[in-house]
């Protein structure tokens, strides 16, 4: 059976990002006089949390035993958040965290032969646009026919349903499709709802168990070969 749609994970797989969200992370944790400071090894195990705000939630809840909760707990972590957003947009703006290998070719000409695309992420609007205008021009969302991201499914990966939500919105079935992740938590995801899941591994995730999926690759430097491992049409 043909492949009618890719779907897209965003953090790590269109682009090496999750370093640029540490430091952000940091940044904000610094204007906001917290003694905070996540470096690579702490990240690595926080990743295990998907989205930003769940994150540091997770740190408060299991990294920071004598941290004492703002009385508005809720609009602490969301005003953090908005902080470290904004430093992270601005890196992007700068063209500071460019696109993986092989993706914008793989955008462009799957596209152009017909084959539909959509985003499934848990990142904020803002962090895709912001990286997407960079990589691939001012018209990126043209590209897309479902733009799946930030808190529009109130369970983030590995729970199913920001995929569910995408296939609903592209009136596809799983079958139809398949997943560009780089987690095991984004591959647990998608398998979830159905989807052939392809990897591509980032220094963050190159260790995590990828059982299940149907292929893994370091990269998509080797577009032809991604193209006959998945059954996509070689461009002419």
């Amino acid at each position: 059976m043909s492949i009618k749609a890719i779907i897209f994970d965003v953090d790590g797989t269109l682009a090496d990002t999750e370093d640029g969200h540490r430091q952000s992370f940091n940044k904000a944790f610094a204007e906001n006089g917290l003694d905070w400071n996540w470096d690579v090894a702490l990240y690595d195990k926080l990743l295990k949390v998907t989205g930003g705000k769940e994150r540091i939630r997770y740190f408060v809840e299991d990294f920071l035993s004598g941290f004492t909760k703002p009385v508005d707990y809720d609009e602490f972590v969301k005003h953090l958040h908005a902080v470290k957003t904004a430093h992270y947009t601005a890196m992007l703006r700068d063209g500071l965290i460019p696109l993986r290998p092989g993706i914008k070719q793989l955008i462009r000409e799957a596209h152009a032969a017909g084959i539909t695309l959509a985003i499934a992420t848990t990142t904020t609007p803002e962090n895709v646009s912001a990286l997407l205008e960079v990589g691939l021009g001012k018209d990126w969302a043209d590209y897309f026919s479902a733009n799946g991201c930030g808190d529009i499914v109130p369970a983030k990966k590995p729970a199913p349903d920001i995929y569910n939500w995408v296939l609903n919105e592209l009136k596809l079935a799983s079958r139809d499709c398949i997943a560009l992740e780089d987690s095991n938590n984004g591959l647990r995801s998608a398998q979830a709802a159905g989807i052939k899941t392809y990897i591509t591994v980032n220094p963050y995730t190159c260790k995590q168990d990828f059982t299940g999926a149907a292929g893994v690759f370091d990269d998509l430097s080797d577009l032809p070969g991604f193209y006959r491992t998945t059954g996509l049409p070689l461009p002419k």
